[in-house]
């Protein structure tokens, strides 16, 4: 081992940082493996040159590891390589029969799913779901249909109904962070559920509400009431294919009509279910209910083309927000596009030829889905600075590079640091799990050298908040020695 260090710090003498910081560096590493909590996991930190093409320091670089969320780099930076920046998933309404005099359609409608992550999503004016139906209202309208005398059928053929993963973890998967994916996603395929916190703390909660409004949830309410100012600890669970919900943790004291975010089950559905609502209460009424299909009919006609936000603006929101039913879309999507069918399996596979087409040597390396839920992920800390390189020179790289949080300005990892010294900016995408801690990104150094960073811990005994202190302190002297 003594040997082994010696080494690194000649060879990093040699790229221009001393031998004294790289020291200090090894110093604060070892430090933080012996430190209480991480000294029974893994440590693995990598620094790359893209610059001069050099590897300046590592450190159990060829452990392979959980990374996270740091999956949504490799799934991001296949979906530019195979999607392009321009690229937008497409819904299509459509109508199977005539349409007679009185305006009566006597056929279904069809919502046939392209795999959009936005379709319906609360967080954009233009995407919420009146205004969605608002605008297929508006155009059916325009096909003269007052009535339709038949029903909405969906269709989610695009994607296999797998929406989960078979790795990830039973109290994650009824919380939105967790809803899955589908052919035809829906509200983020999320709601909200409100709670009233009891009179005292420990007191029972209670449910007061959901939205959005006239969704099909069946929640048991066991929530408690936590100090004041005690945030969001609140576990949903169910399946993704039954309305049957599970409420258990804490809300704060004091805190009424505190909203906690759930997945929403059967998400096409919801939107074919109130969709045909907003049809009955804006002026086409609609004999029959919702009913999935599994092919698209020959005679149907196509009313109108959906079109998602453009890839490069879906791709910076994975990535800064860590969103992972955006990230699962794009992994499927992949998948749909090589091989017919979106899965989780099919998008693995794209995004691993495309890595191997690259050059990149996949030892250690295995990529199952596309968000970095799933704990069968693993990655080295070498392979992600390789990657991140190549990235480099893709001709798509700098819309890439804006999809990282800015330390100091945006996204998830903004005040990742306490300072940063002038004339350094540094880009990062941060991986949590229970256990898994991680960092990717890159650092423009004040010499205008351009560096890739990875930092990876796994099975530390500490909670996220600690953990991220511990690998700050790793990040923090990184960007001082260069």
């Amino acid at each position: 081992m003594k040997r082994l260090i010696f080494l690194t710090l000649t060879f990093m003498a040699t790229l221009g940082a001393g031998a004294q910081q790289v020291a200090d560096l090894e110093r604060v590493i070892f430090s933080v493996q012996r430190e209480a909590g991480m000294q029974h996991g893994q440590l693995s930190v990598c620094v790359y040159n893209m610059t001069k093409d050099q590897e300046l320091y590592s450190y159990n670089s060829y452990v392979s590891l959980v990374p996270g969320s740091v999956v949504k780099l490799f799934t991001t930076g296949a979906g530019f390589a195979r999607l392009g920046s321009d690229f937008r998933f497409t819904t299509k309404l459509g109508i199977r029969g005539e349409i007679d005099r009185d305006g009566v359609l006597r056929g279904n409608i069809h919502i046939i799913g392209g795999g959009d992550p936005m379709l319906g999503s609360y967080r954009y004016r233009q995407t919420t779901p009146d205004s969605l139906f608002e605008g297929w209202t508006n155009a059916l309208k325009k096909k003269g249909i007052r009535r339709v005398d038949g029903r909405v059928c969906y269709n989610v053929g695009i994607f296999d109904e797998q929406y989960l993963h078979d790795s990830w973890q039973w109290g994650d998967v009824g919380n939105y962070y967790a809803s899955g994916v589908s052919g035809l996603n829906f509200h983020e395929n999320m709601y909200f559920v409100f709670f009233n916190p009891g009179a005292k703390l420990g007191y029972p909660a209670s449910n007061v509400r959901i939205s959005p409004k006239n969704i099909h949830v069946l929640g048991i309410c066991e929530v408690t009431t936590g100090p004041e100012d005690s945030g969001d600890n609140v576990v949903i669970y169910g399946s993704p294919t039954s309305n049957d919900r599970l409420y258990r943790g804490t809300v704060p004291l004091g805190r009424n009509e505190f909203p906690v975010r759930g997945a929403l089950p059967n998400p096409a559905q919801h939107c074919a279910d109130l969709f045909a609502s907003y049809l009955r209460t804006h002026g086409i009424s609609i004999s029959s209910t919702s009913r999935q299909v599994y092919s698209q009919p020959d005679s149907l006609r196509i009313v109108l083309d959906y079109y998602s936000s453009d890839y490069y603006t879906i791709a910076q929101y994975t990535n800064l927000a860590s969103n992972n039913l955006y990230a699962e879309s794009i992994f499927k999507y992949l998948g749909y596009k090589k091989y017919g069918k979106g899965s989780f399996a099919n998008g693995a596979k794209v995004v691993t030829e495309y890595l191997k087409e690259k050059k990149l040597d996949l030892g250690g390396v295995r990529i199952v889905d596309g968000s970095g839920l799933s704990m069968q992920n693993h990655v080295t800390a070498d392979f992600v600075c390789r990657f991140l390189s190549t990235m480099g020179k893709e001709s798509f790289f700098k819309d890439y590079l804006q999809t990282f949080s800015r330390v100091g300005e945006n996204g998830t990892a903004r005040n990742l640091l306490s300072s940063i010294p002038a004339g350094v900016v540094v880009r990062v995408k941060t991986g949590t799990l229970d256990g898994v801690k991680a960092y990717a990104g890159y650092i423009d150094a004040a010499n205008g050298d351009r560096l890739a960073f990875t930092i990876i811990s796994n099975n530390h005994e500490v909670g996220s908040d600690v953990a991220t202190e511990k690998l700050n302190k790793i990040l923090q002297k990184v960007i001082t020695i260069y």
